[in-house]
């Protein structure tokens, strides 16, 4: 009989490992609601290290028992160890490639080089096992040999997924690689430790370090635990699973007005009711909170047959709520659509949506909303391409102009400048859909570098084929002005094209802004040097400060069609208008009247001091080639 000694291993750190796991693996089944392929990765390291220290556990309850009966049983186990902690090596890098969004060849080449290297360890551990017994005999006494083969695969595979995450580094979020660091340095620490001791008890406990670091940073979406909401990249997670799964789903979108326009709290009376809600009608729902006052709540279909019927309901004790609370809301409720999970954008669907509805109303989603946004949505992809791409001849966008005729010298000599959009999907996109999603998504300083681009590249044209043209208006946002770049663009634009400033004006819009307007001035101070003028655009809509007006020196008013129209309503009007046209006109502005349409707007703006007429009557906008035709 030989005595086997468990001086270098104790049972409770197997034992710690399977209870953390079993935790983790609580909290992810209650908590994270996406069944991505990150997950899926995580949860078969989670279940590897459980089954690990099972063997473990099992190996040395064997060697405890000092019986030679079961020695094969025992080299089985050892090697079933070693092989599932190599293997959890192999996950480790696996989801490292995953998460890290590695493009897929060479996240194909990770996972062919580590499970390669994991074949060839395991291959060689059983040969090695098989020819040189794991179990030593020494002085009557079993002895565990320290396997060299599993020492070097350790630190094989620690290289492997060390350099793995160096050239990942630019694709994740410094503070996400120094939460890897650190644990995995813990974990090779705690290994190198045991070897130094020559124990064993806390092996499997090092690989179950790196994992908590995964669970946490990943995997990490609890629920607000007084509303039973959880945060909008759980939501996307969610969309991309049942998406992936081929699953329908429902969307029930509340918008609280007051609490989401203040950034206030929802109180906890209305937070308890939420909870209630959303967990006593459907099964599986999961309600997301996207804003202070925002919440969406996703429910698949197949876990609730009669949706219909519980949104009916769900909606009756809403209204009585309502009664009870008297907060202004929106609703929005819709389906699943494949284009809409593809490009997961519910959330962008729904707030472009919000604006056309009224206070405390109900809106149910059907195709056309979907086709509109989807329209939308393609259009600010494309939009984003050109902002990437800054392809100053990027033939996407069109450069039309609206010839302007100038009563002085009796011809067209002036134009402005419009763009649109060619797009494959769309054909033209005009100017009212795209400018503000340009604006609202930071990308209309390079459409307006184009679109200046394509037209001094016209006027240099035109000047060598011997036309006279005096100048073309761009319209420029009053928030590309902020751009410390600005004035250096669009002077570096004009001499790449080897004109002259003074044949390019910019046209900007007046802002209410204090800020907006110091920039505003300082900028155009500048740029009047190279010799551009400057039109106030669209004056008469909306918000007008005189004052402000007279302290930018701007070189040209122009004066809203609204005010055209205006001064054919009465005599009254017509004298308002003529009169603040004339104090411009004292004051050495030029005034240009747009959206002349016929004879009459034409006479009457010309006896309301006007220099510059611009409308239908004279020209709709054209490519901006065919203004030879109006130039000759």
């Amino acid at each position: 009989m030989f005595n086997f000694t468990m001086d270098n291993y104790a049972f409770a750190g197997d034992i710690s490992v399977i209870a953390l796991c079993l935790v983790m693996t609580i909290l992810l089944l209650t908590s994270f609601v996406s069944r991505n392929r990150t997950y899926r990765i995580f949860i078969a390291i989670i279940i590897t290290l459980m089954t690990a220290a099972l063997v473990n556990i099992l190996y040395h309850y064997l060697l405890f028992k000092n019986d030679p009966l079961y020695y094969n049983q025992i080299l089985i186990l050892g090697v079933a160890y070693r092989s599932l902690l190599l293997y959890i090596f192999f996950l480790f890098s696996l989801y490292t490639a995953v998460v890290s969004g590695l493009e897929h060849q060479k996240a194909r080449f990770v996972a062919i080089l580590s499970s390669s290297l994991l074949i060839f360890l395991v291959l060689i551990d059983i040969v090695t096992t098989m020819n040189a017994n794991e179990l030593g005999i020494r002085e009557g006494a079993w002895t565990i040999n320290r396997n060299t083969v599993f020492t070097i695969g350790y630190f094989t595979y620690v290289i492997l997924i060390a350099v793995l995450m160096r050239s990942v580094g630019k694709l994740l979020f410094k503070r996400v690689m120094l939460g890897f660091y650190g644990t995995m340095i813990i974990a090779v620490s705690v290994r190198l430790i045991q070897l130094y001791f020559q124990r064993t008890s806390l092996t499997t406990m090092s690989f179950v370090f790196p994992a908590i670091a995964m669970m946490y940073i990943i995997h990490s979406h609890p629920y607000n635990p007084t509303m039973g909401t959880v945060d909008v990249r759980a939501m996307e997670g969610m969309v991309r699973d049942l998406y992936s799964r081929k699953i329908p789903f429902a969307y029930l979108s509340l918008l609280l007005l007051e609490f989401d326009n203040k950034g206030l709290e929802i109180p906890l009376v209305m937070r308890s009711e939420i909870r209630r809600i959303s967990s006593q009608y459907f099964k599986g729902a999961v309600v997301f909170q996207i804003g202070n006052g925002h919440l969406i709540m996703v429910v698949p279909k197949r876990r609730n047959p009669d949706i219909e019927k519980k949104i009916e309901l769900i909606l009756t004790d809403f209204r009585k709520q309502y009664e009870r609370f008297q907060q202004p809301y929106k609703i929005i409720i819709g389906n699943s659509a494949d284009e809409l999970s593809r490009t997961n954008a519910y959330i962008g669907l729904i707030r472009s949506i919000h604006p056309r509805m009224r206070d405390n109303a109900i809106h149910f989603v059907g195709e056309k909303d979907n086709e509109r946004f989807n329209q939308t949505y393609y259009v600010l992809e494309q939009l984003t391409d050109i902002f990437n791409r800054h392809d100053l001849d990027d033939p996407r966008i069109l450069t039309y102009c609206q010839p302007v005729f100038n009563l002085k010298t009796g011809r067209y000599d002036t134009a402005e400048a419009l763009m649109r959009l060619k797009l494959d999907n769309t054909g033209i996109v005009y100017p009212d859909l795209f400018i503000p999603l340009a604006e609202q998504n930071g990308l209309i300083h390079v459409l307006t570098e184009i679109i200046l681009n394509k037209t001094c590249q016209e006027i240099r044209r035109l000047c060598d084929e011997g036309y006279d043209i005096t100048r073309i208006s761009v319209n420029v946002s009053v928030q590309e002005l902020k751009d410390d770049n600005f004035c250096s663009d669009i002077t570096r634009i004009i001499d790449d094209n080897n004109i002259s400033g003074s044949q390019i004006a910019i046209e900007i819009t007046e802002s209410r802004n204090e800020l907006d307007f110091m920039i505003m001035k300082e900028k155009i101070d500048e740029l009047h040097k190279k010799g551009i003028r400057f039109y106030l655009d669209d004056f008469g809509t909306g918000y007008s400060n005189m004052e402000r007006i007279m302290e930018l020196p701007f070189d040209i008013i122009k004066f809203d069609r609204s005010l055209v129209m205006a001064s054919g309503v009465d005599a009254r009007s017509e004298k308002i208008v003529e009169r603040l046209a004339h104090l411009f006109r004292d004051m050495n502005y030029s005034v240009l009247y747009e959206g002349i349409e016929n004879d009459a707007d034409e006479k009457r703006c010309e006896g309301m001091s006007a220099s510059y007429l611009q409308g239908f009557k004279y020209s709709r906008p054209v490519p901006i080639e065919q203004l030879r035709e109006f130039l000759k």
